[in-house]
């Protein structure tokens, strides 16, 4: 038992790391509807792919995560057919028994490559659970009815339909145990109660309150538009200061104006309920620190330059953007012209000194700033970005 806790643990670490940010679901969402039809063969007591068990069932499942989901299924068997037909044969009935399992199942592609916010057009997930079955019989020579506890463990090859892709066919190889064996027997995975199945589904995913039949990515909380939401609604109630009521025509312009305000603050919620975008100066860790005032380059600071060299000579097609940033002091021209410098100061370096093609960057005065670093002197700084990684 601890070592599936483990196990499950893992998985739902690992799920989290590779997932995006979804948009939520309400209570009846992604759900879907399906119907599968095959065949099943026992694994043990008589020919091997030759005495076969028709089956047809309906699958009413949720996607919880675009990895994770639940499904109740249930599927019917019938007499078998083939050559040396199995024990079931001699029940007397058209339909032998009834298997109804509760499945999990994991969207191993998604689980893997992460969602990119539509299905892929091929997918693989894995399915398991638990169930009851049952066997049907009339027939005097036969045992009286048996239930049994069940188990399916199987894979599902899916391939996602349409424009909407709201139709997904899979096929679907799997393993079927009867636990207890005939009902009275003790509990276990045993090969000899088992029975191998290949079914193929169509499935159908109900339209969901975002509009599709899939999940979503959520748009990320754009501060600018924050801001400049916040700014037309201050911007209005300054022009509404100035009006006055006792004039008709005013007070419809402060009718028409309040009506602007209310609808922007809506706009400003629904954009303040979007998670916030992740800002990131830089996506190359070594950075180049100057001296107060100075755009020369410090020996000491030569190493940070060689890693940015060799990764440029290990990666052919990489293009990388020189940021020069100023501390605080100083003068708002005087800080821009040695932001500029500095930037210019590690791009001759590269030049020079490393033979890095000029072509390959590029050089960007940023101006002073205390928002990279907590320590001022720290700000006056020349950072990198590899612009064919945004």
């Amino acid at each position: 038992m601890k070592k599936i806790t483990t196990l499950f643990a893992a998985a739902m670490i690992a799920a989290s790391a590779s997932a995006q940010t979804v948009t939520e679901s309400k209570t009846f969402d992604n759900m879907y509807f399906g119907i599968n039809t095959g065949v099943s063969t026992a694994t043990k007591g008589h020919h091997w792919l030759q005495d076969f068990r028709p089956n047809l069932g309906v699958r009413l499942g949720r996607n919880f995560t675009p990895v994770f989901g639940l499904a109740a299924e249930s599927n019917i068997y019938f007499k078998e057919v083939g050559r040396k037909q199995g024990g079931l044969h001699k029940t007397g009935t058209a339909v032998n028994g009834i298997n109804t399992s509760l499945l999990g199942t994991v969207n191993l592609t998604n689980w893997v490559g992460g969602y990119k916010g539509e299905p892929r057009c091929f997918e693989v997930s894995a399915v398991y659970g638990l169930g009851w079955g049952h066997v049907f019989s009339n027939a005097a020579d036969y045992n009286d009815n048996m239930n049994m506890f069940t188990s399916k463990a199987g894979l599902d090859f899916a391939f996602n339909l349409g424009k909407a892709k709201a139709w997904q066919l899979y096929v679907e190889p799997s393993m079927n145990w009867a636990l207890n064996g005939n009902g009275y027997e003790g509990v276990k995975y045993d090969i000899n109660r088992a029975m191998f199945q290949v079914n193929v589904g169509l499935v159908y995913k109900f339209k969901n309150s975002n509009g599709t039949h899939n999940f979503t990515l959520a748009t990320g909380r754009d501060q600018a538009e924050v801001d400049a939401l916040n700014a037309q609604i201050n911007s209005l109630r300054e022009q509404n200061a100035t009006l006055t009521s006792k004039d008709e025509q005013n007070q419809k312009n402060l009718s028409a104006k309040d009506a602007e305000i209310n609808n922007l603050k809506k706009a400003l919620d629904e954009c303040n309920k979007r998670p916030a975008k992740t800002a990131t100066a830089t996506n190359l860790q070594p950075t180049v620190i100057f001296r107060q005032g100075k755009s020369v380059v410090d020996p000491a600071q030569v190493a940070s330059i060689e890693l940015i060299a060799n990764y440029m000579k290990n990666h052919k097609d990489a293009n990388v953007e020189i940021k020069g940033y100023a501390s605080p002091e100083g003068s708002k021209e005087l800080n821009q012209r040695l932001s500029e410098k500095r930037a210019e100061a590690v791009k001759d370096i590269l030049v020079k000194k490393y033979k890095i093609s000029a072509n390959r960057l590029k050089t960007t005065g940023m101006g002073a700033t205390d928002k990279l670093f907590e320590q001022v002197e720290f700000n006056r700084v020349a950072t990198f970005n590899d612009s064919t990684k945004d």
